[in-house]
């Protein structure tokens, strides 16, 4: 019988970038939050572990965060029984969104339930970190402040809940070609690391650095604030920019005024809370049980 599970995108609320490290990675302090927008995972009792891909042209191979980290976490625990993995995408990829993660941090979620491992998610995490800077949020979901590469993770409350519009232009925006554009310039002043609890200010600086290369985006950017949009944003690195909006109507309203400008795709959606998070998001939902005790 396969099991599914739903893998949560993500938008940042800021990213602040501290500095270069010696490790060649940003000290970055970021506000991460779900919005409600899934790919799904089906997993499959299997003597080998395989992947299979629909709804996007990505590669199912050992380059895919699914089996890479499928197979972290092989390594972690000892030989495992292997699984059949079908991943369908709705996540646009390259957007800034952090679907590949999301998708690794699914699979460590659905793999631990499947394998009977048991791993509580702060032991997961070290797994996550492992495989992509950004993976162990997706093992929190809700609203929560990463620091380091982002992989440090302090869960926060949760926010009202918020309607976005994302606008997914008809390109995608390579990490690597941002933060080169970053380091070409002089970085913005950084604040004072704030305390423990709080959220880092509402900024993102790699926007001045993905404007240069796509100066598209500051046009979705204004477009969006012209609509009504408070505060309108980059998310990540991009391409993905999106709007807060006061209310589900008048979001739809700005994504109908949007949607098809110049190829832009505009979709609403909303910002998840951890509790709606944890119901859909963790083990098993096909099932109808409850989270398993350790990832409670």
């Amino acid at each position: 019988m396969n099991r599914a599970l739903e893998a949560f995108a993500k938008v940042n609320r800021s990213l602040l970038v501290l500095g270069k490290r010696p490790d060649g990675f940003h000290e970055l302090d970021t506000l991460f939050q779900t919005i409600d927008l899934s790919d799904e995972l089906l997993f499959e009792e299997d003597d080998r572990l395989t992947l299979s891909v629909a709804g996007e042209e990505i590669p199912a191979d050992g380059t895919n965060l699914v089996l890479r980290a499928a197979r972290a976490l092989s390594e972690r625990t000892g030989p495992a029984p292997g699984a059949r993995i079908r991943l369908v995408k709705r996540i646009p990829v390259g957007a800034g969104l952090g679907g590949g993660s999301a998708d690794a941090a699914a699979a460590l979620l659905g793999l631990n339930a499947l394998w009977g491992l048991g791993l509580t998610r702060e032991e997961l995490g070290s797994v996550a970190a492992s495989v992509g800077s950004d993976v162990a949020f997706f093992l929190f979901g809700g609203r929560a402040r990463g620091t380091g590469r982002g992989e440090r993770i302090e869960p926060l409350p949760d926010a009202p809940d918020e309607s976005l519009v994302l606008l997914f232009p008809p390109f995608g925006m390579p990490t690597p070609d941002v933060y080169r554009s970053l380091d070409t310039s002089p970085l913005p002043v950084p604040p004072r690391r704030g305390p423990a609890g709080k959220a880092p200010p509402d900024r993102n600086d790699l926007e001045a650095a993905a404007e240069r290369l796509r100066p598209e985006l500051a046009a979705l950017r204004a477009s969006l604030r012209a609509a009504g949009a408070s505060p309108a944003r980059l998310s990540g690195s991009g391409s993905t920019v999106f709007g807060v909006f006061g209310s589900r109507e008048e979001a739809h309203r700005a994504a109908e005024s949007l949607d098809g400008r110049g190829g832009v795709r505009a979709a609403v959606t909303r910002t998840l809370s951890r509790a709606d998070w944890s119901r859909r998001a963790l083990p098993w939902r096909t099932e109808g049980a409850s989270a398993p005790e350790a990832l409670r």
